[in-house]
């Protein structure tokens, strides 16, 4: 059994024990919320809907954020070839993000009161901005936690001039990580600038520092699992964070449609978050060559198959979703309805939670020095991924209803209107949210308790040992370049027609009442681009599950390795 390397890798430990605590409740609270939208009554005055839809969002961020933070931790070390700098600054960092966990959830009680903690023109206590509820003392002390992160990778890695673009995407992505969170940090008067510089931080934290790395730290998990060259992995960090920046920056302003910017944000903003996607397709074209660049079998499957569902979801969630509602023609209607949810939790969830999960699958049995069985992590994952897929259907088809209804009809929401409409997708949205839950619990479960249960329970999941047979054929053979092309484009094929559904509303005939076309497109759309990502996945995994089986000089892994 492999070992860590280096002793400060276990300071890692309690940040991924931390991100799956923080995962289980995050992941109870959105069961809470999915129940009270089919049932609006429940808990109604005792745990409101506003207040567990906030909890829900920060436990979100807050967990990825530890996910991150634990597996920079845990390749630091191996990026560098020596001890991480400072470990009693790490110690402190620790306490930190459980002091911000505790008030995060403490201050929704002050918000429901009205409470802010005004002093010298500035909300101490909370300032109930989305995603940025915590007031100043809690965002002081996450900018301080920042800065240790940042500082301990920067003096932790070798001197710049033998950086590579593994060292460059991690280094300008914490330092980003800390300045980006500056413009969080002042309260503006006017709505509109407030609104202008919060998405400063929510979108450049998302689709720009946290997707650099992102990329970065894929990169170098694939380097790790698969002895992929470091250099070619190096190239596609590179490219890929280029085009994250380039697309991201002007991007934004698809959040400044509609707060009263000016009015040229709507090209500029459609036009480059349109590009958005192309470095997700750049990173999920570069996990295929890695992955498929050998025949040796998956000796880690839980970690691969969470990488693997990371840059799928990414694609999917953020790229194909994000751009059919990120024109201000489809936007206009989308927005703020549960069409946005759909892309949001496939996006969040998917890219950056699932590398925590991967990353904690790697690194744990590393630190407890235990083999484990794979089976447990595998089930998790496929009960994890359906059920997030199917929350992402439910939200998408139901926001089309309610797009029609309540955008275009204009009917009442609050005069029940629109809710016996939706009432299905609702009660769709818990039960998947229920199969979502019962994956989580047993990959939580299984990392928790990893090499504290008994023997029996442990034992490794040997790869299966080479032996000459008939090459696979059918679902689990050799999955090609141009098979994985075509599935990548097939999946864009139903985000066109997703798209030009939502771009039906603004027809004539659909704003005089007649929901035919864009219900058919919708239909037809979403269904389609998320079986299509399911059987994708399972293929994918099939061909890679079945290749250990084949004789190292077949002429099958001679085709697929040149």
């Amino acid at each position: 059994m492999i070992k860590i390397q280096y002793q400060t890798q276990r300071l890692s430990m309690r940040f991924f024990m931390l991100m799956l605590v923080l995962f289980f409740f995050q992941a109870g609270f959105g069961l809470l919320i999915a129940a009270q939208q089919a049932d609006p009554t429940l808990l109604s005055g005792v745990l409101n809907f506003n207040i567990l839809r906030a909890e829900h969002l920060n436990l979100g961020i807050l967990w990825i954020l530890s996910g991150f933070i634990g597996t920079i931790l845990f390749v630091g070390p191996l990026l560098s070839n020596r001890e991480l700098a400072a470990p009693w600054l790490i110690k402190f960092l620790f306490i930190a993000l459980i002091a911000v966990t505790v008030w995060n959830v403490c201050t929704q009680a002050l918000a429901a009161e009205g409470i802010a903690g005004w002093w010298l023109g500035q909300p101490w206590f909370q300032e109930g901005l989305e995603y940025l509820e915590a007031g100043r003392i809690a965002d002081l002390i996450i900018l301080i936690g920042f800065c240790i992160v940042s500082y301990v990778v920067l003096r932790t890695f070798p001197p710049v001039r033998q950086w590579n673009e593994i060292h460059w995407g991690l280094g300008l992505g914490v330092t980003a990580l800390t300045l980006v969170w500056i413009f969080g940090l002042f309260f503006i008067e006017r709505l509109d600038l407030q609104e202008y510089f919060r998405w400063y931080v929510v979108h450049y934290w998302v689709e720009g520092v946290w997707e650099v790395i992102h990329i970065a730290l894929v990169g170098f998990l694939l380097v790790l699992m698969f002895k992929a060259d470091v250099k070619s992995v190096g190239y596609a960090v590179f490219w890929g964070i280029t085009l994250v920046w380039l697309s991201g920056l002007i991007g934004n302003a698809h959040h400044y449609f509609w707060i009263g910017t000016p009015e040229f944000w709507q090209f500029w903003g459609s036009l480059f978050s349109a590009l958005e996607p192309l470095p997700l397709v750049f990173c999920f074209w570069h996990i295929y060559l890695d992955a498929h660049q050998n025949r040796k079998p998956l000796e880690n499957a839980p970690a691969f198959y969470f990488i693997l569902g990371s840059v799928i979801l990414e694609q999917v969630g953020a790229g194909i979703l994000g751009f059919t509602m990120t024109f201000a023609l489809t936007n206009v209607w989308s927005h703020g309805t549960w069409v946005t949810p759909s892309h949001a939790h496939l996006a969040l969830f998917g890219t950056f939670g699932m590398l925590g999960i991967a990353a904690a699958y790697y690194a744990v049995p590393l630190m407890r020095g235990v083999a484990f069985d794979q089976k447990l992590g595998k089930l998790s994952f496929w009960l994890a991924f359906i059920g997030m897929l199917g929350m992402s259907f439910a939200f998408a088809i139901g926001g089309t209803i309610q797009v029609f209804m309540y955008r275009t009809l204009g009917l009442d929401w609050f005069g029940g209107d629109i809710f016996p409409a939706m009432q299905l997708y609702k009660s769709l949205v818990v039960l998947f949210g229920i199969i979502f839950s019962v994956g989580a619990s047993l990959l939580i479960f299984d990392l928790l308790t990893m090499g504290l249960r008994t023997s029996s329970s442990t034992q490794t999941s040997k790869a299966r040992v080479p032996r000459l047979s008939p090459p696979e054929t059918g679902w689990s053979s050799v999955l090609g370049r141009f098979e994985a092309g075509m599935w990548l484009m097939t999946m864009w094929i139903f985000g066109a027609i997703i798209t030009l559904g939502l771009l039906s509303f603004n027809l004539s005939v659909v704003q005089a009442g007649d929901p035919t076309l864009p219900y058919l497109l919708a239909w037809v759309g979403y269904p389609g681009l998320l079986l299509t990502t399911l059987l994708f996945v399972w293929r994918f995994l099939s061909s890679l599950g079945a290749r250990c089986e084949q004789p190292l000089g077949s002429p099958d892994l001679e085709i697929a390795t040149a």
